[in-house]
């Protein structure tokens, strides 16, 4: 194409006919605030058995193309090119057809599982409507194919989790549940949008190898859409690269890491964060004055040894249900966080992490144990009482498009909180908003958009801005850069650091990347099953670990560099077997 690198492809794959072939695809969405441009004359392939990585910034259009593939672009999208699945072309075809082909012959494994899974449907009802959509398979068999698949991709007790509905499911969990649905055809093509954003490492080091597994036993084409350079280096064959929707480098995965022969892509590389190489500054904590807190608590003096989270011996249960065993999702867990410090609390899906993250911002209910912010106790008040604590605190929660109201444009969103403890108004709020927004790196115009319109990572970017806008004492962050590429994750990471540095609050980082934990946090807890099996200083815990718990977690870290992490993923296979 004449505006486009000659990308050229491999001898060995010219001589296949590709699985999937984008051809000069150009996408434009009309919105309230004027035409959007997505995605331009872009053009690759994918072939049977091959991996192909997309990767770029958030809204650099990588999902828009991919989603075209498989027919899912709203009304207001205007489409040219050609996108071709074998050889049936799918940018020609009615929605009936499209069903049809849907979950047979291609798949999509979505970015976000919290607003891909239907909540009124258990998780075995939603992969038995997969499997019986496309074959004449009984109920009987659909579900126990469905637990076969939960087991598969690695869902613990899957014949009792197979009746969960999502809301009960970790955000990996139900990344989990998404993968099963995916693969429950053995479709030609998979196209999995950033599909171990979700993961921790252990379980993302299993998923990769299970979606290798696939590819290898029916010559499955993957298209991955992924941030994560380290997965990149793990699973591709070949990279694209986009920015600003066009295809700015095209090579295999060994010559892009090695020589990579665009600015951008460099700058991409330099961006991703390393396990070990941490930079982290100690904050300056800043002087804080008695009548700058509404919270009640003594901030004056003794602020310097007040903790700022204190949580003391923490337990959370969940019925599960008449004549069931409660099921401890937290058990005597206990930490402290003081001004200016970041805790990294890290662990597998469903160790507990969210949860205790829920508690400290009293949006969920302790069964027993502790927890003070400024040395107020949060457990047992009542919601009247703990609206005046929730202005010292921010919460960036793990799913962006669940988190934030559809119904409200991106400036309504993060001017929420403003509005709700009248502490701005008129020209003061747009200010502060819009200061926010520069913050962290969303244009001009953004505010006028609605949720549905932005990238992920652009959604996890509002969510942050909306965390900030109160000035909080303590930032609880849920996997706040799980949706970010690695060039804006960068940018978010500084960011946090120096607001940090400047403003001294306390942060309770919750992540399952340990190479983001080691950039940002003074000490980490790891769980597992609800408890704590080893907390301290960072380094201490990411480089000795004293258990063998977290030096499994430690060692399923992929590293941004294809031949090292070939060697790696040999060893740890070597390990377990």
């Amino acid at each position: 194409m004449p505006d486009q690198p000659d990308l050229g492809a491999a001898a060995d794959t010219e001589k296949r006919s590709p699985a999937l072939s984008v051809d000069g695809l150009s996408v434009t969405f009309a919105t309230d605030a004027g035409a959007v441009r997505a995605v331009s004359n872009v053009s690759y392939q994918v072939y049977p058995g091959e991996v192909l990585a997309v990767v770029g910034e958030s809204g650099s259009g990588k999902s828009v193309s991919s989603r075209t593939a498989i027919g899912l672009l709203p009304s207001t999208a205007r489409v040219s090119g050609t996108v071709t699945l074998g050889t049936a072309e799918i940018t020609k075809m009615s929605e009936r057809q499209l069903t049809a082909v849907r979950g047979g012959d291609i798949a999509m494994v979505f970015q976000e599982p919290g607003s891909a899974l239907d909540p009124l449907f258990t998780a075995g009802y939603q992969i038995m409507e997969a499997l019986r959509a496309h074959s004449e398979m009984s109920r009987v068999a659909a579900r126990t194919r469905a637990v076969d698949l939960l087991r598969l991709v690695g869902l613990p007790e899957p014949e009792r989790r197979v009746n969960y509905y999502p809301h009960q499911l970790s955000g990996g969990q139900k990344q989990r549940v998404m993968i099963a649905i995916a693969i429950a055809c053995e479709p030609k093509v998979i196209i999995a949008d950033e599909p171990t954003t979700a993961l921790d490492v252990t379980v993302q080091a299993e998923i990769l190898e299970l979606l290798r597994d696939l590819r290898d036993r029916i010559g499955s084409a993957i298209v991955l859409i992924t941030h994560n350079m380290g997965v990149v280096a793990d699973m591709a064959d070949r990279v694209v690269v986009m920015r600003a929707g066009r295809v700015v480098e095209q090579a295999s995965v060994d010559d892009l890491f090695a020589n990579p022969t665009q600015e951008y892509t460099r700058a991409l590389l330099a961006a991703v964060p390393h396990l070990g190489a941490s930079t982290r500054v100690a904050p300056v904590v800043p002087e804080v004055n008695e009548s700058d807190s509404d919270t009640g608590a003594s901030t004056s003096g003794a602020s310097a040894t007040v903790p700022v989270l204190e949580v003391a011996d923490l337990t959370v249960e969940f019925s599960s249900g008449l004549r069931r065993a409660t099921f401890k999702a937290v058990q005597g867990v206990s930490f402290s966080i003081a001004r200016g410090e970041t805790l990294g609390l890290v662990g597998e899906s469903g160790s507990g992490k969210s949860t205790i993250g829920r508690c400290a911002a009293g949006l969920q209910r302790a069964t027993a144990g502790s927890v003070r912010v400024l040395g107020s106790e949060l457990t047992g008040l009542s919601e009247r009482r703990l609206r005046p604590m929730r202005r010292r605190l921010g919460f960036v929660f793990q799913d962006p498009a669940t988190s934030l109201n559809p119904r409200l444009t991106v400036g309504d969103c993060v001017a929420e909180p403003l509005v709700v403890h009248r502490t701005a108004k008129g020209a003061a709020m747009r200010d502060r908003v819009r200061q926010l927004l520069d913050d962290v790196q969303l244009p001009e115009g953004t505010e006028k958009r609605y949720p549905h319109e932005l990238s992920g990572g652009q959604r996890q970017r509002v969510s942050l801005a909306r965390a900030l806008v109160l000035n909080p004492d303590l930032l609880i962050a849920d996997e706040p850069t799980s949706a970010l590429d690695v060039s804006v994750q960068a940018k978010v990471l500084e960011l946090f650091a120096d607001l940090q540095r400047e403003c001294g609050w306390a942060c309770l980082f919750i992540s399952h990347d340990l190479a983001v934990v080691d950039q940002l946090a003074d000490n980490v807890a790891v769980l597992c099953n609800g408890e704590v099996v080893e907390q301290g200083p960072r380094d201490d815990i990411l480089r000795n670990p004293a258990q063998d718990y977290t030096r499994r977690l430690v060692a399923a870290v992929p590293v941004p560099d294809p031949e090292e992490q070939r060697r790696r993923r040999a060893e740890r296979q070597r390990l377990i077997s």
